[in-house]
């Protein structure tokens, strides 16, 4: 009778991998974000528009923030010295993604590379904490060394 259970409970088990996989955040770089440039400005693409909402994942490089306190951070696409804050979204970068973390942690060096997962928000929004303006955003967010 034991080796009946164990054999019928091996194809769950073999199908726990992939149904784990097939969970796992879908992975978002920097250059899918914006498709084309129009006088309105840089339009998301298609997989952003799709994406809007759910979790994904974006690996690159944690901008200084203001200050060690704030609970959001600059995601970037290469190590930068200095945080790219702008003042408006009409001046947004093209390779930079707001993260607003689940809870606080402490800055990393702007030289390591580290992988976000968050929910993403798309669209024009300013923080009323920071006066920050973004057009990318991931919410909830965690980070990890990449």
């Amino acid at each position: 009778m034991t080796d009946r259970r164990a054999l019928l409970g091996a194809p769950a088990a073999l199908l726990l991998p992939a149904a784990a996989r097939a969970a796992a955040p879908e992975r978002l770089g920097f250059d899918e974000l914006y498709g084309t440039w129009s006088v309105t400005g840089l339009r998301f693409t298609d997989k952003v528009k799709r994406l809007a909402g759910e979790t994904v994942t974006m690996r690159g490089y944690m901008a200084p923030p203001l200050t060690a306190e704030a609970i959001f951070f600059v995601l970037t696409n290469e190590p930068m010295s200095i945080c790219p804050f702008c003042s408006s979204d009409a001046e947004w970068p093209p390779d930079i993604v707001v993260v607003y973390l689940r809870r606080r942690a402490l800055p990393l060096d702007p030289s390591h590379r580290i992988d976000v997962t968050g929910r993403l928000e798309t669209g024009s929004w300013t923080d009323p904490e920071s006066g920050f303006v973004s057009q990318l955003r991931l919410r909830d967010a965690a980070f990890a060394r990449g």
